[in-house]
């Protein structure tokens, strides 16, 4: 992605949340707040891209609901854009409120993208100190938008303007209040995108610093991601997708090379989520399209 480009990623990923937050029941993750900063012309402008586009998801799918546009927008939302962003969210924030139990002070949120983790948590204002590191472009894109929906920013939200897919600047978040204090980590929608190399480093730098106890949640893709095409062609176009948007996916793991790619950093799997997992802690039992995308799994590791 370059400088100067807001994350295209990141859009589509806020309004999956907020299409659930809007119309699913029940809900898996109530992002109520992400509703208020993609404004009603955006959400419709959004809405009618992806209905129009319907064919290239599943034109089977586009003749059955051709008088029911809002049949077709649910069907696209629940089977391609929703079920990764709304249950990687829950499962990371189940973790980190139990991380902020066990002591956690620091809450880094890479490829913060449109989160809302502080605006719907405003009791750790004085507990726990965030900060939320993505690129310029995208974080003067969300402070645009904060301001047109009349949010303040409070004092414990910390903005650290960074490309940390290229270098991780430890001194830029030092210069905005980060210490040596037992931390926790979350890198959603980006390991993708990233070579191996690429994570491992950086995985590397982040835990150079911080006290054992430190902890990250992150999403991967396996080792099937360029192989299966998954449910309704969702796996193989989600690929298509990314690559259409300039932001290719670049890596997927066997469980074994991940679990190897840790221990060189000093963690240990704390927990493993795979699909089938995530399918029965998130998806289980519902009676509409929303169910864990076929090769993504997710992640808890925690510093030795």
């Amino acid at each position: 992605m370059k400088q100067n480009e807001s994350s295209l990623t990141s859009l589509v990923s806020a309004f999956g949340r907020a299409y659930h937050s809007k119309n699913d029941t029940p809900i898996i993750f109530d992002d109520f707040i992400v509703i208020n900063l993609i404004s009603e012309d955006d959400f419709a402008a959004i809405s009618q891209n992806m209905i129009n586009g319907i064919t290239f998801f599943n034109k089977d799918i586009g003749e059955r609901f051709k008088e029911n546009p809002d049949e077709i927008l649910k069907w696209i939302t629940q089977v391609q854009l929703s079920p990764t962003p709304i249950a990687r969210s829950a499962y990371c924030e189940s973790v980190l409120l139990n991380e902020i139990n066990l002591g956690a002070q620091q809450y880094v949120i890479l490829g913060a993208g449109l989160d809302t983790f502080c605006f719907r948590h405003p009791e750790l204002e004085d507990k726990l100190d965030i900060f939320e590191i993505d690129y310029p472009a995208t974080q003067e894109f969300k402070k645009k938008k904060l301001a047109k929906a009349n949010f303040s920013i409070p004092n414990n939200l910390h903005f650290v303007p960074m490309d940390f897919t290229s270098k991780l600047s430890h001194r830029d978040l030092i210069d905005v209040g980060f210490d040596n204090k037992k931390t926790f980590f979350s890198l959603l929608g980006v390991s993708y995108y990233l070579t191996k190399e690429e994570i491992a480093s950086l995985i590397g730098e982040l835990f150079a610093t911080v006290p054992t106890g430190s902890s990250i949640v992150f999403d991967y893709a396996d080792e099937n991601l360029f192989k299966v095409k998954g449910k309704s062609n969702r796996v193989e176009n989600m690929v298509k997708m990314a690559s259409a948007s300039g932001e290719p996916m670049k890596s997927s793991f066997t469980y074994s090379e991940m679990e190897k790619m840790l221990e060189q950093s000093g963690l240990l799997i704390y927990e493993h989520l795979t699909p089938t997992k995530i399918n029965e802690v998130y998806f289980k039992n519902r009676t509409d399209y929303l169910s864990a995308f076929e090769t993504i799994h997710y992640i808890h590791a925690v510093k030795k």
